[in-house]
């Protein structure tokens, strides 16, 4: 089995006040993912996630799909080892 994996992304668009936090942190769980959604000053929302790739993987997906909520301009992820700090997924 591979080790978890950690995605920082930051999703710029329509992302704030359509409920794009909460549709993801219930996607994420599905997935079984912990971690964290939370709004930024600049108008996007950065997702914090952890778990095994491929769940990572599709979660990166669904973010970027027509499924997810708003209208996501562009997300951009950067991969780093899983930290462990997180015992859910949560929006902040």
């Amino acid at each position: 089995m591979s080790s978890p994996v950690r995605v920082t992304a930051t999703v710029t668009g329509r992302v704030q006040g359509v409920g794009f936090r909460y549709w993801t942190m219930a996607k994420a769980r599905r997935l079984g993912l912990t971690g964290e959604a939370a709004n930024q000053m600049d108008g996007s929302v950065q997702v914090i996630a952890e778990g095994d790739r491929e769940a990572v993987d599709s979660l990166l997906e669904w973010l970027q799909s027509r499924d997810a909520p708003g209208r996501v301009k562009h997300v951009d992820a950067i991969f780093t080892p899983a930290t462990g700090e997180f015992s859910g997924f949560g929006v902040d």
